[in-house]
């Protein structure tokens, strides 16, 4: 055993829904002690940022229960059993915003909160924007507003805590990063 490995003695299942699962594990520690874990099982998820040909990002501004409030978020969405990220990326995109692309590509997959959950996100930038004459529509419990932000007005949106999620947060960074490197 791995000097930091967490060996799982018991697994029981709490929840399972239509996003998540929760189970708690009894675990032996390193130091042959036990503990608890609670765990939140995902399929993973995709996220996608969407530039136009006006180096506009597209993003969605959309409710959030858990927060209790709207924020500013680039388009995302879960992985479907059996799906290829690209592919969801791709669907995300359309359902909701619209749009479709020429140009996708990955960008890196990161953990969102490795402390109690297992959700893993494929980040994907997208150019070659255009508007799709008939596009896949919104799930029927999804209701978003298209925002579309100049890079400076993104990170507004961040001092404004208008944008508040790391995945954005982390898109719009990499995206200033990119524009520090390139100058």
């Amino acid at each position: 055993m791995d000097r930091l490995e967490e060996k799982t003695l018991k697994t029981e299942q709490i929840f399972s829904g239509k996003v998540i699962s929760l189970q708690v594990d009894d675990v032996e520690l390193p130091n042959g002690k036990t503990s608890k874990r609670e765990i939140i099982k995902h399929p993973g998820a995709v996220a996608v940022i969407a530039i136009t040909d006006e180096n506009k990002l597209v993003m969605v501004e959309q409710y959030r229960k858990a927060l209790e409030r709207t924020i500013v978020e680039i388009p995302a969405g879960k992985l479907e059993r059996g799906e290829d990220p690209a592919a969801s990326a791709r669907r995300e995109l359309e359902e909701e915003t619209g749009y479709e692309c020429t140009e996708l590509d990955w960008l890196i997959s990161f953990y969102t909160s490795p402390g109690f959950a297992d959700e893993l996100i494929h980040l994907y930038i997208a150019r070659g924007l255009s508007l799709k004459e008939n596009p896949a529509g919104l799930d029927e419990d999804e209701f978003v507003n298209l925002v579309e932000l100049t890079l400076a007005e993104a990170v507004e949106y961040i001092n404004d805590k208008k944008i508040y999620d790391a995945k954005t947060v982390y898109a719009v960074q990499y995206l200033q990063l990119q524009e520090a490197l390139n100058s």
